[in-house]
């Protein structure tokens, strides 16, 4: 039983470590506007595919004590979306 668990377990790490080369390789290809686009920079690729960003509303504010989301408009001057949303 050791066996099949050990293998099972070697299966399930190699399987991550391919999806987290998978995913930085494409956020890698993509330029700096479409990277601006979704919120994040290039250096925050690492910790993005790592798993080390801030993946809560109170974890992101924590980080940015007094920060206050913008949000965009449409011409009438109406809401559309947050440019931080709620995760």
């Amino acid at each position: 039983m050791f066996i099949v668990n050990l293998l099972a377990a070697a299966k399930n790490a190699l399987s991550d470590w391919r999806r987290r080369q998978q995913a930085f390789a494409e956020l890698s290809a993509l330029d700096d506007r479409s990277l601006a686009d979704i919120g994040i920079h290039r250096s925050q690729i690492p910790g993005i595919v790592e798993g080390f960003h801030a993946t809560s509303r109170e974890e992101r504010d924590s980080d940015f004590p007094g920060f206050q989301p913008q949000h965009a408009r449409l011409a009438g001057g109406h809401k559309w979306f947050p440019l931080f949303p709620s995760f």
